[in-house]
């Protein structure tokens, strides 16, 4: 018998997982450093960045205070085909409220959206127009944060999306929008895909690295000049340069399934690496995100193993056989971030999405980064389907 009861949750470490992380940071056998590279990120995350976050993460970082913030916010736990599911449910007081389904990417989790919870909520307590409210979800993607452990092969993005679907069924909302990026603007699609009906419209974010998928992930426009194409060849260089990562866990997730569990200092650098790579490269490193959130993110991670489930699941995705572009005739609106010319030529070329923003700043991880900007963009084109 199918179990669809809705639990509430709240987030309590004990206290032995804490003593045990700050005498694995102190016991951390660090790597010999090659001479001249200490500040150097060509060859991934800078090694004194990381024996400087490392230190703060162990003496300066307060899990505690961050725990209490996770905790103001309504949380709960259902179980969907078999797999535990952790959502935030934050109901608006506005009765004119629109739901609203926020996904988090990789390598993320839902303190992504912690700035933009009150705002969107009840912005009539934050200076905004009540108008604008939405009683907001945000679930942790299944093997990521406390959404874990896995329960079964097969957790892809097809599967998270009719999980997703029903979480909003069990709440009451047979209609929604959407909105995400990376993973969650891949659920965003996929959902307006297959639940046209349910699905009022959709959001993502995005950032300049898509460019680095052109040819591999996205088409090759026509017509291209020289110089777009170079600017094209330098992002597709670029991207080849970060995604070991990606081509580790998408082909043998295994061992480093292993290191992310054991060691912390592999998971600290496996995630902190993108926080600066993938964000607004005017900020210098470590200060594009606040730096007690991302450690939050990270612990999360550290104290649920989802390391190496996060990793299964990106195995599992690319090898379902399906598209990450899902066409849908919902509206949906774009909100691109540190932007180029041709991101709208990429992603865009028939100039057929309604609502397409380009900002300047931030990056891949805009609600983090840009929160204000995102949470603007965000209100702007979903007022209009109200």
């Amino acid at each position: 018998m199918t179990n669809t009861a809705i639990r509430p949750f709240r987030i309590d470490i004990p206290q032995a997982e804490l003593d045990d992380l700050r005498s694995r940071l102190t016991a951390t056998r660090r790597p010999d450093t090659v001479p001249g590279t200490g500040s150097d990120w060509a060859r991934g995350i800078a090694p004194d960045y990381l024996a400087e976050l490392a230190e703060y993460w162990r003496d300066g970082f307060d899990w505690r205070a961050q725990e209490r913030r996770l905790n103001s916010f309504d949380q709960f736990v259902t179980e969907i085909d078999g797999q535990t599911i952790h959502f935030f449910h934050v109901r608006s007081p506005e009765p004119d409220a629109v739901p609203l389904l926020l996904t988090h990417g990789y390598p993320s989790s839902v303190v992504e959206f912690l700035e933009l919870i009150g705002p969107l909520s009840d912005p009539r307590a934050h200076g905004g127009d009540p108008g604008d409210a939405f009683h907001v979800v945000i679930p942790s993607l299944p093997g990521f944060g406390f959404s874990v452990p896995l329960s079964a092969p097969g957790w892809e993005l097809a599967r998270t999306t009719d999980a997703f679907a029903e979480l909003m069924s069990r709440l009451g909302y047979e209609k929604f929008v959407a909105q995400g990026g990376d993973v969650g603007a891949g659920v965003a699609g996929r959902l307006a895909a297959v639940y046209p009906e349910r699905v009022i419209a959709t959001h993502v974010n995005s950032d300049r690295g898509s460019l680095g998928l052109v040819g591999e992930q996205l088409p090759m426009p026509d017509d291209l000049s020289e110089e777009e194409l170079a600017v094209i060849a330098e992002q597709r260089a670029n991207w080849d340069g970060q995604k070991g990562y990606l081509v580790l866990q998408t082909t043998q997730p295994n061992a480093i399934a292993a290191a992310l569990t054991d060691s912390p200092i592999a998971q600290l650098s496996w995630v902190a690496e993108k926080y600066t790579v993938w964000t607004d490269p005017s900020r210098a490193a470590g200060e594009a995100v606040d730096r007690d959130l991302l450690l939050t993110t990270i612990s999360i991670y550290w104290f649920t193993r989802s390391g190496a489930s996060a990793a299964q699941f990106l195995w599992e995705v690319a090898h379902s056989g399906l598209d990450w572009v899902a066409p849908s005739g919902v509206p949906q609106g774009w909100a691109v971030f540190n932007t180029h010319p041709l991101m709208r030529r990429v992603t865009d070329p028939g100039k057929q999405i309604e609502h397409y923003s380009e900002f300047a700043e931030g990056g891949h991880f805009a609600a983090l980064e840009t929160p204000r900007l995102l949470l603007e963009d965000v209100r702007t084109f979903f007022r209009r389907y109200r």
